[in-house]
C-alpha cells in the first residue's frame, strides 16, 4: 500500500513517521515539499504520486493568530485539505485527514459523539469545520479523525510551554475551568496505523470518528501531572479562570470527546490521558526514542 503523508515535521507526522517510516511505500512531504497554499501544485503531486492512501497531518495551529490571519488559516485548513480530497477521489485514494474538537462551541455537559451539532467559537474552529465539510463533499473514501488538545515534546503546545515555565521560579497560574482530554501525538499515530491497516485489509465506511485519550482533566489538571511526572516538586500550580487569562480566541469550556464509534468500529483504543503522558514525559531523557529518518 503506497502512503503519501503532509505534515512530517508538526506534532502528528512527526510521530507518524516514528511509527511508519520503516514500512515500505510511505512518502512523507513537509513544508520544504510541498506549499499548501499553492493549491495547484499540490493536487499534481498527488496525482503525480498516485499514492492508495493520503494522510493529511498538516494543519494551521495557531488557534489566537488565527483570528487575525483568518484567510491563512481558511486556505491550509479548509482549501488544502479539499484539493486533497478531490484529487484522491480523482485517483481511487482513501484520506485520512484530522480535525479538531474545536468544531464545537463547549456548552455540552457530556461527552461529544460524532452526530452533536458542531459550533465553533473561534476562527481556528470554524477552519477545521470548513476542512471537515469540504473532504465529506468530494468523495466517499475519507476518514475524518477528530482529535483533542494534542501535544508531544516537538513544537508549541502545552507540554512544552509548562516544561519552559517549570524552569523559573513563578508559580504557574493556569485555567481550570475548560476540561478536555489532552492526548499525545504518539497515542494518534498508533492509532492512526491501526486505521490504514484496516483500509488496506477490509472494507471501511467513510465518517468522521473521535479519536482522544480517555478520561478527561482541566489544563491546570494537566499541568499539576506533567509537574507531577515529570518530579518537578518545588513547581506551584494555581488554578485561575478563563476570565483570568484573556485570549483574542474564545475557547470552548468543554470539549471531551466520546471514543464509542472509533472502538466498535475499528477495535481501537487509545490509552488514558495519564498513561499517555508518562510514556511522553519517558522520551524526554532519551531523545533517540523519539528521533527517525522520513
Amino acid at each position: 500500500m503506497k502512503l503519501l503523508v503532509f505534515g512530517k515535521d508538526g506534532q502528528i507526522g512527526s510521530a507518524l513517521c516514528r511509527q511508519m517510516a520503516s514500512r515500505d511505500g510511505v512518502m512523507f512531504l513537509g513544508r520544504q515539499d510541498v506549499d499548501l497554499q499553492d493549491l495547484d501544485t499540490l493536487r499534481k503531486r498527488i496525482v503525480q504520486e498516485s499514492p492508495d492512501l493520503v494522510i493529511n497531518a498538516a494543519a494551521y495551529t495557531a488557534v489566537d493568530r488565527a483570528e487575525s490571519e483568518p484567510a491563512l488559516a481558511h486556505t491550509i485548513n479548509a482549501d488544502a485539505p479539499r484539493v486533497m480530497a478531490e484529487s484522491a477521489q480523482e485517483i481511487s485514494a482513501w484520506l485520512i485527514h484530522y480535525s479538531t474538537d474545536y468544531v464545537f462551541d463547549g456548552r455540552a455537559d457530556r461527552c461529544y459523539v460524532e452526530t452533536c451539532e458542531t459550533k465553533p467559537v473561534n476562527v481556528y474552529g470554524r477552519t477545521k469545520l470548513a476542512g471537515e465539510e469540504a473532504v465529506q463533499r468530494a468523495g466517499d473514501r475519507y476518514v475524518i479523525v477528530r482529535t483533542s488538545w494534542v501535544y508531544a515534546l516537538q513544537g508549541h503546545n502545552f507540554l512544552n510551554t509548562i516544561l519552559r515555565l517549570a524552569q523559573k521560579a513563578a508559580p504557574l497560574r493556569i485555567v481550570d475551568d475548560q476540561r478536555g482530554s489532552p492526548t499525545s501525538a504518539d497515542a494518534i499515530a498508533r492509532g492512526t496505523v491501526g486505521l490504514v491497516d484496516r483500509i488496506h485489509n477490509a472494507p471501511v465506511e467513510s465518517g468522521v470518528y473521535h479519536m482522544s485519550c480517555g478520561g478527561e482533566t482541566t489544563w491546570f489538571g494537566f499541568a499539576n501531572e506533567i509537574v507531577r511526572v515529570r518530579g518537578l516538586e518545588g513547581v506551584r500550580v494555581q488554578p485561575i479562570t478563563t476570565a483570568d487569562f484573556p485570549t483574542p480566541a474564545e475557547r470552548p469550556r468543554y470539549s471531551v470527546l466520546s471514543n464509542a464509534k472509533l472502538s466498535k468500529t475499528f477495535g481501537i483504543e487509545l490509552p488514558h490521558w495519564r498513561e499517555a503522558l508518562i510514556d511522553t514525559l519517558s522520551q524526554v531523557d532519551h531523545p533517540q526514542k523519539t528521533s527517525a529518518r522520513c
